[in-house]
């Protein structure tokens, strides 16, 4: 089934893979000594804080029966003092670990981001965008506190409980023995309801991740939506990924939820027993009131960290259905990448050869099969042929931004999967029909294939295809902020920019991927000259759906059949009445009739 949709729910993991955890260690191990810190500060301030049952015990059973009036304000102060320093650790301690979640937030996302920026097309083909960007976002946020706070608290509430436990057996074991005797029924439960917690918030993930697939998607394609008035079936099917959210969420809730309240009830009873047990069994004469009331404190106590153990618990399932997506980004493997022994492709001149070159999108479903044909350096060589037969693949093949299945392509004599990308592409440049422009100024936009181009080289650029006349009509010139993709300008200035930048670049290979096909005709004219610049001395693929643009080029190959059917100049095509000559003339007669 396609995962390139944003109603597909991606698939679960069955069993429960501590993996995923152990791994996220290698964020927190960076910041251990700020952790370790926050983790002894935490301890000082549990053990100090753990006194005060003690001092109330104190005070009940000698300083007031004894009317000790200095002793009690001594003990008052102590008690205050215990409960400002335990307050103000815990201060310090929230603190540090604010600077570590957002370290580790920074870590996670980084490496997420970087990896891909490395991935194949492939990858983006096979995915909603939206889908992506909940990953980067919204589960790096989710998951940073749970691999910060909550491993310290997680540390730190076990300790809590040893220590309560140290203090409660001391004070009366009996009593211990009452408020532990609940522990074993608490266990039972959570031992039968954490599978389906579990896959409840890998539900609400998926439910998540659909949801942001099909918003991103809405946006980016508004102005389709309403130029169809699809604005109420968009609705519709908003409200129906945000219903199945919702219900996702509150089925999940519902076992978060139901663990407080089970763990309230058997504190309460215990404490209830505690008293039962103290005034009732074992009777006053052996257990004093101070004695009584202290482990009612250290027995509200110790359910407390079991609260707040459960309540983490409710979040490290919900952080582990989001490791697993993260992790899994990570994982995807780089088809495309450098090899072990790849080396610097030495600057080309531009001889391309494609040797028995086979390729698929799908497996199974070759686009290309056995291809091959030699470029010279500075040819300019047009494809053509119908939609979907392979044009844009054969120039995508050439950058390598696949692999292909079989056979290889040559530059200068060098087989591209055996040098760098960096040293491939940067000596490539590639002007597609959808022009992308990035937010910014266009003056950013022009220079970013060229970083260290100066203001003068951006501007001749601009000139010699005919962009610095619309570009100059703005009212900041070259310093026009434009908007994500270009939205305050039309699809030709965008095409015109994408020119400049591809000049500026000046690559030894040149691709033209419908490159005009936005622009008007008078402009076109005016950008020919621009184009012949732009082609002098470079090895060119044209493609290009006018083929009036096309006839002075060296060779024309019209592509079809998974392979290149016809192969000459214009003329020889024309004189062949194959099937180049069928597309030429009904272009021509269209023109005529038009």
């Amino acid at each position: 089934m396609s995962r390139n949709k944003f109603d597909i729910d991606e698939e679960l993991e069955s069993p429960f893979d501590i993996r995923h955890f152990k791994r996220s260690m290698v964020y927190i191990k960076k910041h251990a000594k700020k952790m370790i810190a926050a983790l002894l500060l935490s301890g000082a301030a549990a053990v100090i804080a753990l006194f005060a049952p003690v001092i109330v015990q104190y005070a009940l059973d000698k300083t007031i029966p004894q009317k000790n009036f200095p002793q009690l304000v001594l003990l008052s102060i102590l008690l205050l003092a215990t409960i400002i320093l335990s307050v103000l650790l815990s201060k310090i301690r929230s603190q540090i670990m604010t600077v570590v979640s957002q370290d580790i937030i920074f870590d996670i996302r980084s490496d997420l981001f970087k990896h891909l920026q490395k991935l194949p097309f492939q990858y983006y083909d096979d995915r909603p965008h939206g889908k992506i960007l909940v990953r980067v976002i919204n589960y790096v946020n989710s998951v940073s506190d749970v691999l910060s706070n909550g491993i310290i608290n997680f540390i730190l509430e076990i300790f809590n409980i040893i220590f309560i436990m140290i203090f409660m057996f001391a004070t009366c074991w009996r009593l211990a023995l009452v408020v532990v005797a609940g522990l074993p029924v608490f266990a039972a439960i959570m031992m039968s309801i954490k599978t389906k917690q579990r896959r409840a918030w890998q539900a609400v993930s998926n439910k998540s991740s659909n949801l942001n697939a099909y918003l991103h998607e809405s946006i980016v394609g508004v102005r389709i939506t309403q130029i169809f008035t699809r604005e109420e079936e968009n609705a519709g099917i908003f409200e129906k990924l945000s219903s199945a959210y919702r219900k996702a969420w509150m089925h999940a809730q519902y076992y978060s939820q139901a663990i407080w309240p089970i763990v309230d009830n058997i504190s309460t009873m215990v404490s209830a027993a505690i008293y039962l047990v103290g005034l009732l069994i074992i009777g006053p004469s052996t257990v004093s009131l101070g004695v009584i009331v202290s482990m009612g404190s250290y027995a509200s106590r110790f359910w407390q960290p079991i609260i707040n153990l459960s309540n983490l618990y409710n979040s490290f399932i919900n952080t582990i259905a989001y490791l697993e997506r993260i992790f899994e980004t990570i994982d995807e493997p780089v088809t495309v990448d450098d090899e072990p022994d790849a080396y610097e492709l030495p600057e080309i001149k531009g001889n391309v050869s494609f040797e028995n070159v086979t390729f698929g999108y799908d497996e199974g479903k070759n686009v290309l099969e056995n291809l091959s044909f030699d470029v010279k350096a500075g040819e300019s060589i047009a494809l053509v042929g119908p939609t979907g037969a392979g044009k844009t693949t054969i120039v995508n093949l050439i950058s390598r931004f696949y692999n292909v299945t079989g056979g290889k392509i040559t530059i200068d004599g060098h087989d591209i999967s055996k040098v760098t990308l960096k040293s491939l592409r940067s000596q490539m440049g590639i002007m597609l029909q959808d022009s992308f422009i990035f937010s910014g100024t266009i003056e950013d936009n022009v220079r970013y294939g060229k970083l260290d181009a100066t203001k003068e080289e951006i501007v001749a650029a601009c000139k010699t295809v005919c962009a610095d006349e619309f570009i100059e009509a703005f009212k900041d010139g070259y310093q026009t902020e434009v908007n994500e993709r270009g939205s305050k300008l039309s699809q030709g200035q965008k095409q015109l920019i994408s020119f400049a930048r591809t000049l500026l670049a000046d690559p030894k290979i040149l691709i033209l991927d419908e490159a005009t096909s936005s622009i008007d005709a008078k402009t076109e004219r005016l950008l020919q000259q621009g184009i012949l610049e732009l082609l002098k001395g470079r090895t060119s693929f044209i493609i290009a759906h006018r083929l009036s643009t096309i006839k002075n080029c060296d060779k024309i190959m019209y592509v079809s059949n998974k392979g290149i059917t016809e192969c000459g100049t214009h003329e020889e095509l024309l004189a062949k009445k194959g099937d180049y000559y069928k597309l030429y003339t009904a272009q021509h007669e269209e023109r005529e009739t038009a």
